[in-house]
């Protein structure tokens, strides 16, 4: 199968397949080909350049994009789509002026998701997921990562993990699973961290590991939830069972878990909505992404993440959904890129780079997804007729999109 798309006003995102990631004012940056052409192989991308030099080809299918911009699609690292129901009566807390603290200890929050699912059959709670995961697909996600993170005993982290690997199988999207037993405390270990963190450790990790569930670890290290000592003890058990740690961290205070997930190599930093110079300082120079959550900000109104202090300290920046029931009930990757361009100041070509490659990096991911490179999965958006890239971000409220393709297939 062969589609050749021609006459593309712009065709963004051109890399080389060594480039990995970009950081500092190397996001500033986006390699494009104006009246271009893109050749799509089965599923990947076989050639691309100036429509001059389009080779004669009877491909099966051609797509005229005049007028229209062509780009790699989003690579989603970091989501909760996996869950069970919804958490619309917290929504109306918060706009009550309760805060996610107060709603938490009130039996809210992770813990509330948490007995939903428990209570929900495996079949029915991939049936909710896969419509969750539909959606993002034809808003122009091409790769994501999942975690779990709601169950918080034995069966229900195993049937999350499980209804992942299904969405992997029968999906066409690239599906990274990260575990992340280490959400909250459920409320009988409350006052018995380290016996929660032995469950983790001693039954999970194993069944896990039996039934090759996840490819990454997680914890939510955060006053209130897991101190940097506990994250620490998580991070090592996941090493134990090849699991690279992509930690939630600095959401609400800076309690120098950065340093130590810089020290444990993982992979990825997480919201980040509070960073301190040390914390840049830190992440300098270092094979770890830090990944900010703009429509969590945006959703339950708490500090953005600080995107031009950390991009002129020369440090790279990914960007995520963050798709949950409780702080972000979005996977829209459109509204993630017009809010970082928006309220974190950060330039189209900026936040494309941070949706792209570096989310494809920051779910290792980078080597087949995140940019127009020879060899790569044909995940590909095009846009409707656009007067540039930069109107994507500016008509933040409409949908630009004219079609997605994932893996050589158009979506329908």
């Amino acid at each position: 199968m062969t589609t050749l798309i021609t006459n593309i006003q712009e065709l963004l995102q051109i890399r080389d397949a060594s480039i990995r990631k970009v950081s500092g004012s190397e996001m500033a940056v986006l390699p494009s080909i104006k009246n271009a052409y893109l050749l799509i192989e089965n599923d990947l991308i076989a050639d691309f350049g100036l429509m001059e030099n389009c080779p004669k080809i009877n491909a099966d299918e051609t797509i005229h994009a005049t007028g229209k911009v062509v780009l790699p699609a989003w690579c989603d690292s970091h989501t909760h789509i996996v869950y069970a129901g919804n958490r619309i009566q917290e929504f109306v807390d918060r706009i009550n002026g309760l805060s996610y603290e107060e709603i938490a200890n009130r039996g809210g929050g992770i813990l509330n998701s948490a007995k939903k699912l428990n209570e929900t059959s495996e079949e029915e709670l991939y049936n909710q997921s896969k419509a969750r995961l539909e959606e993002v697909m034809k808003q122009g996600t091409g790769a994501v990562e999942i975690k779990s993170g709601y169950g918080l005993t034995v069966d229900g982290e195993i049937k999350m993990l499980r209804v992942i690997k299904k969405l992997a199988q029968n999906y066409p999207i690239a599906i990274k699973a990260t575990f992340l037993g280490a959400h909250a405390f459920p409320v009988e270990y409350k006052e018995n961290h380290s016996g929660y963190i032995d469950l983790i450790i001693n039954e999970m990790l194993p069944k896990i590991a039996q039934e090759n569930l996840a490819d990454y670890i997680d914890a939510f290290c955060e006053t209130g939830y897991f101190s940097v000592e506990e994250t620490e003890r998580i991070m090592e058990a996941g090493k134990k069972y090849g699991l690279r740690s992509k930690i939630h961290v600095n959401q609400f205070n800076a309690i120098n878990g950065i340093a130590a997930c810089v020290k444990h190599n993982a992979l990825s930093v997480d919201h980040l909505e509070v960073v301190t110079d040390e914390d840049i300082e830190v992440l300098k120079n270092t094979e770890t992404m830090p990944v900010a959550l703009p429509s969590c900000s945006y959703f339950i109104s708490i500090p953005y993440t600080p995107a031009r202090r950390m991009l002129n300290a020369g440090l790279p920046l990914a960007l995520a959904t963050d798709f949950n029931p409780g702080t972000t009930p979005s996977g829209n990757m459109n509204f993630v890129v017009a809010t970082a361009c928006i309220k974190m100041k950060m330039t189209p070509e900026e936040a494309i780079n941070a949706a792209t490659i570096n989310g494809a990096y920051a779910m290792g991911l980078e080597k087949t997804h995140g940019s127009i490179t020879l060899g790569k999965k044909a995940n590909i958006i095009i846009s409707k007729e656009v007067t540039s890239f930069y109107q994507l971000p500016y008509c933040f409220g409409t949908d630009l999109i004219d079609s997605v393709i994932i893996e050589g297939k158009k979506m329908v």
